[in-house]
């Protein structure tokens, strides 16, 4: 039996900030899976920030999407026809091709989750890419020690609110959360375990951390650049570290954006900045996903999510995105799936 499904495709690089003709939605069948292949109903897909940059066709750790083609992104789905004998029809499963509404997946690209231990939609936020990426960042990359003062941009997001609670497990003794609008800045305190908030809409970053943590910060996790890694680099301790996650504020960006005007500050204070990517540290995602479950099943990790329905919407929630309209997990849903 020949499924129809609906897909979105990037119709045009956006010159700029993305704009809802730069995608198509386009009606296609979907083949039976041969030997090897399985056919996913994707219920829940994510959106996120670094899919904008796939949008131009630059060269990166992640090939850039096709013009005229589907777009990639996480999802997890039920497999409704499967040519692999251990992964039956009803499993559920987490893949790449999301942004649409099925998809046929090898079998190597497929992982088979439990969906008893946590909702599927976990697999997309606290349990997957984000949580992952909340973990390296303060595990590895920019390493938490016990007493560190720590400083968080995009602290409302799907990375934000888990790294807080990573940091607090690293024994951090204070956390400051950045984010937009003082109902965000409210919730980072009242709801996802931020010792200290930052409106940056309500004045200037850096003297607003410097209010907040008047001796300086140990740690900082950069999920937007700009303003506020210059902030942060103004505020660090010596032997300070700091985690170059992401530049959302950068991604629209037509031309480069200047470095912080206070980069020398690196050196004299012997600070360590490093960029990374969650795939290089794959080998922390069992030791990540057992504490996480943890953190979920006794509720000391915030897993905010703003949701948007259908595949008709999923436009309009990656640009909601960029604007900041979501707090926590940004998901599509597509099915009457629970979340």
């Amino acid at each position: 039996m020949t499924v129809k499904n609906r897909e979105v495709h990037l119709a045009a690089r956006p010159q700029g900030e993305p704009v809802a003709t730069d995608f198509r939605i386009v009606t296609a069948d979907v083949p039976e899976p041969r030997s090897g292949q399985v056919v996913v109903r994707n219920d829940w897909i994510s959106v996120d920030p670094y899919m904008r940059w796939r949008m131009n066709d630059v060269k990166s750790y992640l090939p850039s999407f096709r013009l005229d083609a589907p777009m990639e992104g996480g999802a997890v789905g039920t497999v409704v026809a499967s040519g692999v004998d251990s992964i039956p029809i009803g499993a559920t499963v987490l893949h790449g091709l999301g942004w649409r509404e099925y998809t046929l997946v090898n079998e190597r690209y497929v992982q088979v989750v439990d969906a008893e231990i946590a909702p599927a939609s976990s697999y997309l936020g606290s349990l997957g890419m984000p949580g992952l990426t909340a973990y390296a960042g303060l595990k590895e990359v920019a390493p938490v020690r016990p007493g560190d003062t720590v400083f968080i941009s995009g602290a409302a997001g799907a990375v934000g609110v888990i790294a807080c609670r990573v940091a607090k497990h690293l024994g951090a003794e204070r956390v400051i959360g950045s984010a937009g609008g003082p109902e965000k800045a409210r919730r980072l305190i009242e709801e996802f375990g931020y010792d200290d908030a930052i409106d940056y809409r309500a004045g200037k970053v850096g003297v607003q951390l410097r209010d907040n943590a008047p001796d300086g910060i140990d740690v900082y996790f950069d999920n937007v650049g700009g303003d506020h890694l210059e902030a942060a680099i103004g505020a660090m301790r010596e032997h300070g570290r700091i985690a170059l996650c992401g530049a959302i504020s950068q991604y629209n960006d037509t031309e480069p954006a200047p470095g912080p005007k206070n980069l020398t500050l690196a050196i004299t204070r012997r600070l360590s900045l490093r960029g990374f990517i969650v795939f290089d540290h794959q080998h922390l995602a069992d030791e990540y996903v057992a504490l996480a479950a943890g953190w979920l099943r006794d509720g000391s990790l915030a897993t905010p999510t703003t949701i948007v329905d259908g595949i008709d919407n999923a436009v309009d929630g990656f640009l909601g995105l960029l604007h900041g309209a979501n707090t926590g997990k940004m998901l599509v849903r597509l099915t009457d799936g629970a979340l």
